[in-house]
C-alpha cells in the first residue's frame, strides 16, 4: 500500500489538496513495480530482532564528520509550535517544500491519522506532502520518490522507528533522503524520526537495549528519546558498552537537538534537556553532561573523547626529560610580534636565507589569510624563499603532491588561530609525517600563539566550541613534534597560570610552558633559550598534590633552561633568587595591567 498526499498529475504539490490519503494511480504503480529495476535485499537478515549480540559487521558505525545540511531532532512528547516553525525555516521558510512521512505510526493508512498530521496544514509553506507506504518495492519507485526531488525539509513522526528502516533502508528513498541533506535541506523527526538518525539504531528494550540499524544521517552517535521522562539512561549507557566508540545523545520529550555542521545545539524553544553520554573504560568512568536549552557542543570534539577514552596516547614517562628534543630545532612564540633574534635563528636553523620554509595557515580560518601580510615577519628578518600554504582539511593533507612540497623545505611556520583546525586537517596525514621527517634531517619547525600550542604532545585550549578552558576533551593531543610538552600563549597577559598548574596535577608528567605575547623560545637538544620582552613560565615540577601556580621556574630574555637537568642554567635556584625574579616580574605585570584596561587582548588565540 502506497499513499500521496496531494500528488499532482505533473508531479507538483499542492497544499489545497483533500484531505483523505490518495493512493496512487493504479497505471502509475503497476508501471513502477514491473519496469524499474529494484535494490536486492535478504528479508530475512534485514528484518530479524538484533540484540547485544548483534554481530558488529551489520551495526558496524561510520566515525562522526560532520553533517550536511541540517538535522532537528526530537525527542518525542509535545512538539510547540514555535519548534515546528523554527523547522520550517531551516526548510526555507515561506519556500519550504515539506515532504511529512507517516510511516512510523500504525495509523498512517486511516483516517486516524489525521490528527498526527493536522498542526503541519496550518504551516505557511510552498508546497506541502505526506507519504507512507510499508512496501520496499514502492519505496524503490521513482514515482513514490518523485516529491522528495524537489523537497527542501522532510519530517518522520512519531510511531516505531522499526516501520521506518524496513520501509526504506537501502532503497531509492533512503538515497534520495541523503540527497535532501545533500543541498541543504533539513530532516526532522519526533520519537521514532529521531532514533533513527544515527547508524546504530536503539528500536526498543529497556534496561537493555535491542539495536539495529538506523539511517546514519548523524554518524558516530545512537541517538534515544523521551530520554529522561522514561528514564533511559541506564539503557543508553548498555548501548554504548556494545559501541563504545560512539557518543550516546539522549533527548528528552518536549526538547530537540539542532545539528548544523558540527554544531549541535538544544533549541531555545525546548522545554527539557539533551544529555550527552560517553561510556565506561577500565580506568574512566562514564561521562555525561546535561545540555539546557540554548547550549551548543561540538559533535566532533565529542567523537574524539569517546576515541581517546578507548585509546589513550599520553605517556606515562616524558621522553623530554630523558634526552630533550632529540632532533632538529623548535621555535615557539606566545603571540602577538615574534621577537626578531628567535626569527632569526629560526631562519638559521632552517638552512639559511635561501632555504625554502614553508607557513601554514590553517589555524586562522576557513579563508587563508593574506600571503604577503602572513611572510612579513620572515622577509624582514632575511628569509627570501617562503610559500603559504592554507590546508583546510585532510585530504589536502594527504595530497601527495602538497606532502611533497615539504621535502624541500628546510623550515615550517605555522601562524595564530584556532588549534583544532589544525589538529582536524593534518593529524596522522602525509603532512604530519613530513614535518616529522623534517625534525630528522636537522630543520627547523616554529609557531606562534594557537601555531604553538600545537606542535606540543598535549593540546591546550582545543575545544572547538571555546578556548576559554585549557582542558578541551576530544582535543588534547597536539602533533606531538616537541614531545611531552603542554605549550600555553598570551599567559601571563591572560592569567593562566592556574590553568597550567591544574593541568600539571593532572599530568604531572608533562613539561609546561607559559609562553607571554612577545616572548619565545628556541629549543634545541637539551637546551631552552628565551627571546623577547616578557617572560617564560616553566611548570616542570613532579608533585601532584602541591603543584601549584606559584611553582614555576621564571625565565626572562637571554635566560636558559636545561630540560634534562629541569633547572634554569647558570642559576643557584635559590628561594632568593626566584622571589627575587618574581619581585621584578610583578613591577612588570603592574605595567602590563595599565596596557590592559586601554587594549584587552581577544578572547580567542588568533
Amino acid at each position: 500500500m502506497m499513499s500521496v498526499e496531494p500528488l499532482h498529475r505533473q508531479g507538483r504539490l499542492r497544499r489545497n489538496a483533500p484531505r483523505a490519503m490518495v493512493p496512487i494511480a493504479w497505471s502509475a504503480l503497476v508501471w513502477t513495480l514491473v519496469y524499474l529495476p529494484l535494490v536486492a535485499r535478504d528479508v530475512e537478515a534485514q528484518t530479524a530482532a538484533p540484540t547485544k549480540t548483534t554481530p558488529r559487521a551489520v551495526l558496524a558505525a561510520d566515525p562522526a564528520r560532520a553533517v550536511t545540511g541540517t538535522l532537528f531532532i526530537s525527542g518525542g512528547g509535545r512538539l510547540s509550535e514555535a519548534s515546528l516553525e523554527r523547522f520550517v525555516d531551516y526548510g526555507g521558510g515561506g519556500r519550504c517544500r515539506l515532504v511529512v512521512i507517516t510511516t512510523a505510526s500504525e495509523t498512517a493508512e486511516t483516517p486516524e491519522i489525521e490528527p498526527r498530521i493536522a498542526p503541519f496544514r496550518n504551516l505557511k509553506l510552498e508546497e506541502l506532502c505526506f507519504l507512507h507506504t510499508r512496501e520496499r518495492d514502492v519505496a524503490d519507485s521513482e514515482a513514490f520518490c518523485l516529491p522528495l526531488t524537489t523537497a527542501t525539509a522532510v519530517w518522520f513522526i512519531g510511531g516505531h522507528q522499526s516501520r521506518l528502516t524496513e520501509a526504506y533502508l537501502d532503497t531509492r528513498f533512503e538515497r534520495e533522503l541523503w540527497k535532501v541533506l545533500e543541498r541543504g535541506g533539513v530532516i526532522g523527526g519526533t520519537s521514532a524520526g529521531a532514533a533513527i538518525m544515527s547508524q546504530v539504531m536503539i528500536k526498543g528494550g529497556n534496561p537493555e537495549p535491542e539495536l539495529d540499524r538506523g539511517f546514519g544521517f548523524l554518524p558516530g552517535t545512537v541517538v534515544d528519546q523521551h530520554f529522561l521522562k522514561r528514564h533511559r539512561q541506564d539503557r543508553l549507557l548498555n548501548a554504548l558498552s556494545c559501541f563504545p566508540e560512539l557518543v550516546g545523545l539522549g533527548i528528552d520529550e518536549g526538547t530537540t537537538l539542532v545539528v548544523q555542521g558540527r554544531k549541535m545545539t538544544v533549541l531555545d524553544e525546548s522545554d527539557s534537556q539533551v544529555m550527552t553520554c560517553l561510556a565506561p573504560t577500565s580506568e574512566r568512568a562514564p561521562r555525561t553532561e546535561l545540555l539546557q536549552p540554548g547550549d551548543e557542543v561540538d559533535l566532533l570534539a565529542l567523537a574524539r573523547s569517546a576515541n581517546r577514552r578507548l585509546n589513550p596516547r599520553l605517556p606515562d614517562t616524558n621522553p623530554i626529560h630523558e634526552k630533550g628534543l632529540p632532533q632538529g630545532t623548535v621555535v615557539l612564540s606566545g603571540g602577538g610580534e615574534v621577537p626578531r633574534e628567535a626569527v632569526e635563528q629560526f631562519i638559521e636553523h632552517a638552512g639559511g636565507p635561501q632555504n625554502l620554509i614553508i607557513v601554514i595557515t590553517t589555524a586562522a580560518g576557513e579563508t587563508a589569510p593574506d600571503a604577503e601580510d602572513t611572510v612579513r615577519f620572515l622577509k624582514e628578518s632575511g628569509a627570501t624563499n617562503t610559500l603559504c600554504l592554507h590546508i583546510a582539511d585532510r585530504q589536502q593533507a594527504n595530497d601527495p603532491q602538497i606532502a611533497d612540497m615539504f621535502e624541500q623545505a628546510g623550515g615550517v611556520w605555522f601562524t595564530g588561530g584556532r588549534q583544532w583546525r589544525v589538529i582536524d586537517a593534518l593529524e596522522d596525514t602525509l603532512v604530519h609525517q613530513q614535518l616529522r621527517d623534517l625534525l630528522r634531517r636537522d630543520g627547523a619547525i616554529g609557531g606562534s600563539a594557537a601555531g604553538a600550542s600545537v606542535l606540543a604532545s598535549y593540546l591546550v585550549r582545543g575545544n572547538p566550541v571555546s578556548n576559554r578552558h585549557v582542558i578541551g576533551e576530544g582535543y588534547e593531543d597536539g602533533l606531538g613534534l616537541l614531545p611531552g610538552t603542554a605549550i600555553d600563549p598570551y599567559f601571563s597577559q591572560r592569567s593562566r597560570h592556574g590553568d597550567m598548574a591544574h593541568l600539571k596535577r593532572l599530568h604531572p608528567q608533562l613539561l609546561g610552558l607559559g609562553l607571554d605575547e612577545g616572548t619565545a623560545v628556541l629549543i634545541r637538544g637539551e637546551e631552552l633559550n628565551t627571546y623577547g620582552f616578557n617572560r617564560v613560565s616553566v611548570f616542570d615540577l613532579m608533585d601532584t598534590e602541591q603543584q601549584s601556580e606559584e611553582d614555576c621556574e621564571i625565565l626572562l630574555a637571554d635566560d636558559r633552561y636545561n630540560l634534562l637537568e629541569r633547572s634554569r642554567v647558570g642559576s643557584v635556584n635559590s628561594d632568593d633568587d626566584r622571589e627575587t625574579r618574581r619581585a621584578f616580574v610583578a613591577i612588570d605585570e603592574a605595567a602590563d595591567d595599565e596596557a590592559i584596561e586601554v587594549s584587552t587582548p581577544p578572547l580567542v588565540c588568533e
